[in-house]
């Protein structure tokens, strides 16, 4: 499979291309040339089948040019030592929980992935990447459980100051690891800023092999849309009417990534998700992209640092308009909708979910006539472990989740071994110290 630019069709590069330089020279982002049928690969798998191995054959599915189906399943083997949930709450009401990884979050399945795939890439073409983050806590924590031991790979961690937490200290690179983790004498938009910098630069990129963890690259985020094979496998000898996903709609990432499984011949009907200043409701129902009216070719580079998967999400608007009209359904969700949602899932299912969840949730509840047409299936997606939200959710239901030992590891703070200035330059004299 080849991928493209989401300002430019023509500009097209391999996967291994696409992830060791994930940013166009055009500012766009990386996304699939074309349709996949990988129906008679989806239809093979079933209930038996684990995540690693699903992962392992649409790997190879989808890689066919450059992995061979060994290298495919030893990229997911490697990455995937745990796997998604899928609960069933009723006949026509799944619930499928994507917190199982180390850090009790969706992320740790698209950066494990993406440390991987990084991995061999690096082996099979005799080189080096280095991968600069900004983190607020859980993401750093992830990079670092992901890239631990990993030959061929470095990770620089941005915190900004105070931040610092769930971090093993023996993976660090003054210990003999391969993670530097620096406290940044600033906040969030310092950190933000400083990867944006880094990455405008060209030739910094080029001379360190930097790229980037977050779904800015094609590699992290292309995973995720294994997560709806997953929960078909499991659904498919149940379920013989649609099957819909209600999902938060936080940064699209999951959304485009439900709408690539579709483009690979996934069975699926259509995705739910609440209602934002970008994506809402025209007066007939029907999705309406609010920032659409500037073509993409047209505007500034995309933020590496802040990933617009809206703009994937508009150029697959933009070559399948009928995926917007037939396959998303955004619905309006207020705060009191979603704590009526939140406590429906405790009180009829003694569940307790994060607010994202319960917004999916409620925007699913608002568009039930959907599901009502064939006796549909809904599949309600959560992405990070309640207990990060235990505060909110007690608002919303009166108590809270319990918090495992592992998110309380990931919420301690870590000593800062390293601090600097919000600056380029001090970035780079961390990447000189590094490359040795």
């Amino acid at each position: 499979m080849q991928f493209v630019s989401t300002r430019n069709p023509d500009n097209k590069v391999s996967f291994s291309q696409a992830v060791l330089n994930c940013i166009p020279a055009d500012g766009g982002l990386y996304m699939p040339a074309y349709e996949e049928n990988l129906n008679s690969w989806i239809l093979y798998m079933n209930e038996n089948t684990s995540f690693a191995s699903i992962a392992g054959s649409l790997t190879s599915a989808l890689i066919k040019e450059e992995f061979s189906p060994i290298i495919s399943e030893a990229i997911a083997t490697n990455a995937f030592t745990f796997s998604p949930e899928l609960n069933r709450l009723n006949e026509r009401l799944y619930h499928l929980e994507l917190f199982h990884g180390p850090t009790g979050s969706h992320k740790d399945f698209g950066i494990a992935y993406l440390a991987s795939c990084l991995e061999h890439i690096c082996i099979m073409h005799e080189t080096e990447a280095i991968v600069v983050a900004d983190t607020t806590g859980e993401t750093g924590a992830s990079i670092a459980q992901a890239f631990k031991n990993k030959k061929h790979l470095k990770a620089v961690l941005l915190y900004p100051k105070g931040a610092m937490r769930g971090l093993d200290e023996s993976c660090f690179v003054w210990n003999g690891g391969n993670i530097y983790p620096v406290e940044v004498n600033g906040n969030v938009d310092d950190c933000i800023g400083l990867v944006r910098e880094v990455f405008a630069d060209s030739k910094l990129v080029e001379e360190y092999g930097l790229t980037l963890a977050n779904t800015s690259n094609i590699g992290r985020l292309l995973p995720q849309a294994f997560f709806y094979t997953f929960a078909f496998t499991r659904l498919k000898n149940r379920v013989c009417s649609d099957i819909y996903y209600a999902l938060s709609s936080s940064n699209y990432g999951n959304l485009i990534a439900g709408l690539y499984s579709w483009k690979f011949a996934l069975p699926v009907n259509g995705f739910i998700t609440d209602c934002t200043a970008s994506l809402g409701v025209d007066p007939n129902g029907g999705c309406l992209l609010t920032d659409s009216q500037i073509p993409l070719n047209m505007r500034g580079a995309a933020n590496p640092a802040v990933p617009s998967n809206l703009e994937r999400l508009e150029a697959l608007f933009a070559t399948n308009p009928m995926v917007m009209r037939g396959f998303v359904f955004p619905a309006e969700v207020s705060p009191a909708e979603q704590k009526e949602a939140a406590q429906k899932l405790y009180m009829e299912h003694k569940l307790l979910v994060s607010p994202q969840t319960a917004d999916a949730y409620a925007a699913a509840l608002k568009r039930s006539d959907l599901l009502e047409e064939d006796d549909g299936a809904l599949v309600i997606i959560s992405r990070d472990h309640p207990a990060f939200s235990s505060k909110q959710v007690r608002q919303l239901c009166g108590v809270e989740p319990d918090m495992p030992d592992y998110i309380k590891k990931i919420l301690t703070p870590t000593p800062s071994g390293k601090v600097i200035e919000p600056t380029k330059e001090a970035v780079v004299a961390i990447l000189k110290e590094i490359k040795g």
